[in-house]
């Protein structure tokens, strides 16, 4: 009895070492925010030029084809265009109270300058993870812009503060006592697109597109290229050229 108790031993631990979580646990839980050659601020500024529409395109040419957040986000500030650097959250539905504040203190003080918070509420639908006090205190932060896939409250002084959001839904539920923030800047999953912390979110009244650091720049300059060769596609159409001449000239529709 003793030596077969040996043997399963050895066995479990080699099917332990065949799950190959180590790997699993890099690509579920540890994220590298590389350096990008553009400074942050040029970055961010010369993408809220863009539209999310261009941005998409350009995935699409990477064969990125779901890197847009669902499209039940509503635009707060549909007027809007602003990009920003993500800065995970993750919480779901839990009545527990106790260390729910102090947890929420840490991770307010890891936000910073050129945040775009995207937040995964884990399909909540009866509290709100966003309010007019986390609005103010993130632009004192220079947090650019939110992205709740779940509610917000206090509508009115969101807007006073010109603060971009995009939203799930509207309730005045607070959250305490109705949902439990679990992890922050961590990689997470909002609808089918896997969003890791550093990578480039942009929004404006379409939806909400997010870019892997990894390809900041690159999709950035094409998309650039795509706005230019639009600007020429707009002129043709509107000097009167026929479909085939724009066509005939590489024009698009």
């Amino acid at each position: 009895m003793a030596d077969n108790t040996e043997v399963d031993t050895q066995a479990l631990q080699k099917e332990a070492k065949m799950m190959k979580l180590e790997a699993l646990i890099a690509e579920r839980e540890v994220h590298e925010v590389i350096p990008l050659p553009i400074p942050d601020d040029e970055l961010l500024a010369r993408y809220e030029k863009l539209y999310t529409g261009a941005v998409s395109d350009v995935l699409r040419e990477h064969v990125l084809m779901d890197q847009a957040l669902p499209g039940h986000l509503r635009p707060l500030r549909p007027e809007r265009t602003v990009a920003g650097f993500a800065f995970t959250v993750k919480s779901a539905p839990n009545m527990k109270v106790t260390g729910e504040l102090t947890f929420r203190t840490g991770m307010i003080e890891q936000m910073g300058r050129n945040h775009f918070v995207v937040w995964d509420a884990t399909g909540d639908t009866e509290g709100t993870q966003w309010g007019g006090v986390m609005t103010a205190t993130a632009v004192g932060l220079g947090v650019r812009a939110a992205a709740i896939d779940g509610g917000i409250r206090d509508t009115a002084q969101i807007l006073q503060k010109d603060f971009p959001v995009f939203y799930r839904y509207r309730s005045p539920n607070g959250s305490l006592g109705r949902c439990l923030i679990s992890h922050y800047q961590v990689p997470i999953r909002v609808g089918t697109v896997w969003i890791r912390p550093g990578d480039v979110v942009v929004g404006d009244m379409d939806g909400v597109m997010v870019v892997p650091r990894r390809l900041a720049v690159a999709v950035l300059e094409r998309a650039e290229q795509i706005l230019g060769n639009e600007r020429a596609i707009f002129r043709w159409v509107a000097e009167g050229d026929s479909v085939r001449q724009i066509t005939e000239k590489g024009g698009y529709f």
